[in-house]
């Protein structure tokens, strides 16, 4: 029994692998310099997929479930060691274990502004930064291109090479999209599925792929948020010509205000009639201008023909003395003599 017990104990007839850091892409199981026994008992859970490699090459792939290892359910290992039918002896292998979850809340952002030509605004740079989600979409091919024969791997790993893709695929998916800078934060939406498509086919290069990836924000450069305020605060203000009045008549009561020199007195005085004026005209701006006095009304001499006032006795051209009540005394009209009320204007005369 003491022999037996001891060839048990350089078998491996359980083989299985639990993650507990939440990070851990790829685990290689510890043999412990042992060999796996032929009909080992070989759990894969959810989310996990199980690579035998035999001498650095890759044999067989075992999805979720729970086996029992044999020569019939290991056919690539099986021709590789060239085991006959009912091979029954223990062996040597190395098992990985490729976590294929989602990898959640993984942070991205933008370490240079990225150039883009905005019709507006000519040639600016914006910054971006926001979370995206990835996980092993093909376990073989990302042993083969990434992690190799890595004892650990953990999205340390992956995370950089992601990181790079994802700002390149949104600086490709800005510059053609061609929307204007200012409706940049209507389209966060159309910009994540729009460069998705377009990364997603880098990273299934490296047996990867992209479950989500959101845009959180896109800052414009600190010159163009001030113009961008500034114009914000026009349209705030509406009427522009009113709101310099305003200005210049806060300006004036100040200096009004100010008692220090002569200057200040000088102010001072025209102070209160410019800007009640000013106010007049801001606060009223369609009030109508004071009605000009009415023109003098005029006549035409009966005998030089020059205009003379209408209420002249004599022509200040020809001296020619006018008919008294001959035009009348307010629109200049010729009207009978002892009218006493004109027929045009119905002044009285």
């Amino acid at each position: 029994m003491g022999i037996l017990d001891a060839i048990k104990g350089q078998l491996i007839d359980v083989i299985e692998w639990s993650d507990n850091s939440g990070k851990t892409m790829v685990h290689k199981y510890d043999m412990n310099g042992k060999e796996i026994m032929m009909g080992a008992q070989l759990t894969v859970r959810e989310s996990q997929v199980a690579i035998f490699v035999n001498e650095g090459e890759l044999a067989d792939v075992f999805e979720p479930g729970r086996y029992e290892l044999k020569t019939s359910n290991m056919p690539i290992l099986t021709a590789l060691k060239s085991w006959k039918y009912g091979f029954n002896s223990p062996f040597k292998s190395d098992v990985y274990f490729v976590n294929t979850k989602q990898f959640l809340d993984m942070k991205w952002g933008t370490s240079n502004p990225v150039m883009m030509r905005d019709a507006e605004f000519g040639m600016i740079r914006v910054r971006a930064f926001g979370i995206y989600s990835f996980r092993v979409s093909d376990a073989a091919k990302f042993l083969k291109e990434v992690f190799g024969t890595a004892a650990l791997f953990t999205v340390e790993g992956v995370e950089g090479q992601i990181k790079r893709t994802l700002v390149s695929g949104l600086s490709d998916a800005i510059a053609e999209s061609k929307i204007p800078a200012l409706d940049l934060a209507a389209n966060y939406e159309e910009l994540s599925a729009y460069a998705m498509q377009a990364i997603n086919p880098k990273l299934a290069e490296l047996g990867l792929t992209l479950c989500s990836f959101v845009i959180e924000n896109i800052s414009l450069p600190e010159e163009v948020e001030k113009s961008i305020d500034k114009r914000t605060s026009m349209g705030v203000l509406g009427n522009m010509d009113q709101y310099a009045k305003y200005q210049a008549a806060e300006a004036m009561r100040d200096a009004a205000n100010n008692q220090n020199g002569v200057a200040g007195m000088g102010v001072g005085m025209g102070a209160g009639a410019a800007m009640g004026q000013m106010f007049a005209q801001s606060m009223n701006p369609a009030a109508p201008q004071a009605a000009a006095a009415p023109a003098a009304a005029t006549a035409v001499c009966a005998a030089c023909g020059a205009k003379i006032a209408a209420d002249s006795k004599f022509c200040p051209e020809c001296g020619t003395k006018q008919a008294a009540g001959s035009f009348c005394t307010s629109c200049g009209k010729e009207i009978p003599a002892g009218t006493k009320f004109c027929p045009e204007c119905g002044a009285k005369q």
